[in-house]
C-alpha cells in the first residue's frame, strides 16, 4: 500500500497539477489539506475520474481536508478532531481504507505568536494527542498524515533566523510533535532518512524554491502495527517544481503486505 499526503493549496486551482501527479505517482491513499473549498466545490467528478473514491470536508476560503483512495471508496468514521464541540475549522478528518485507519490532518499555523492563534495551535496539538493516544490504544494499524506545521528539528529547515519568531519552529511547538512520538508512533520519513535533511514546504516568496530554502512540515505517522510493515518513503520534490504548484511536495510512504 502507498500512502501519501499533499497540501494541495487550493484542490481547484490546482486540480490539473493533483490529476498529472496523481497519474504519475499511483498513491493507493491520498490525505489532502488545505483543499479552500466548500462541500459542493469538491471537483468530484475529476476525482471519480482519476479513479478515485473520496471523503471530504471543506470550507470556504481557508482549510478543508480530504481522503482520497485509488479504486476504492473510503469509509468515514470522523469529520472532526474531538475535544472543542466549538471548532468549526475543517482540519481533520478520518476513514478506513482497504483496513487501515487513515487520518489526514492539517494542523493551525498559529502566528503570529505569542497571541490567540499561537494558543489554538497548541489547543489542538493537546487534542490531537489525546485523540492520538485513544487511536493506539485500539490496536489498530492506523497513520496520522497530513501538515502538521511543525518543524521538529533544527535540520529540518534551512540555516537561516528568519523563521526566529515563527510558530512553526517555537519550543512549544516542537514538544507538542515530540509527545506524538513519545506515545509510540513512527515519523516514517525520518526513519528511512534517519540523517538526511528533508524538506516539504518552501514558501513562495524570496525564491525560496529556487534557492532550496524549505522546511519539513508534512508528516506520515505510523502506529506500531503499521510501523513494522514501513518499507520506503520520500518527497515528491519535482510536484514543486511544476507551473502553478502548491507550496507543498507530496510526501509518501509504502506498506508490505
Amino acid at each position: 500500500m502507498k500512502i501519501a499526503t499533499f497540501n494541495i493549496n487550493g484542490i481547484n486551482r490546482r486540480l490539473e497539477n493533483l490529476l498529472a501527479w496523481l497519474a504519475t505517482a499511483e498513491p493507493d491513499v491520498v490525505c489532502l489539506q488545505e483543499l479552500k473549498a466548500t462541500d459542493t466545490q469538491i471537483p468530484r467528478e475529476a476525482i471519480e475520474g482519476a479513479g478515485y473514491g473520496a471523503v471530504w470536508r471543506g470550507q470556504a476560503a481557508w482549510n478543508g481536508v480530504a481522503i482520497l483512495a485509488r479504486d476504492s471508496e473510503p469509509i468515514l468514521t470522523r469529520a472532526e478532531l474531538p475535544g472543542d464541540p466549538s471548532d468549526a475549522q475543517s482540519r481533520y478528518i478520518e476513514a478506513a481504507v482497504n483496513g487501515v485507519l487513515i487520518a489526514s490532518l492539517y494542523a493551525p499555523n498559529g502566528n503570529p505568536q505569542p497571541g490567540p492563534k499561537f494558543d489554538y495551535k497548541l489547543a489542538w496539538h493537546e487534542r490531537l494527542r489525546l485523540h492520538a493516544s485513544e487511536l493506539l490504544a485500539t490496536g489498530l494499524p492506523v497513520v496520522l498524515a497530513g501538515d502538521y506545521n511543525v518543524v521538529p528539528e533544527p535540520r529540518d529547515i534551512y540555516p537561516t533566523r528568519s523563521y526566529d519568531d515563527n510558530a512553526l519552529v517555537q519550543p512549544e511547538s516542537r514538544a507538542a510533535f515530540r509527545h506524538l512520538l513519545d506515545q509510540g508512533w513512527l515519523d516514517a520519513l525520518r526513519a528511512i532518512y534517519p540523517e538526511e535533511q528533508l524538506f516539504t514546504f518552501w514558501d513562495y516568496r524570496r525564491n525560496r524554491w529556487q534557492r532550496d530554502a524549505g522546511l519539513r512540515l508534512d508528516h506520515v505517522l505510523l502506529s506500531r502495527k503499521l510501523a513494522r510493515r514501513l518499507s520506503g518513503a520520500g518527497i515528491d520534490r519535482d510536484v514543486r517544481g511544476v507551473d502553478g504548484a502548491s507550496d507543498h511536495a507530496p510526501v509518501w510512504i509504502t506498506l508490505r503486505d
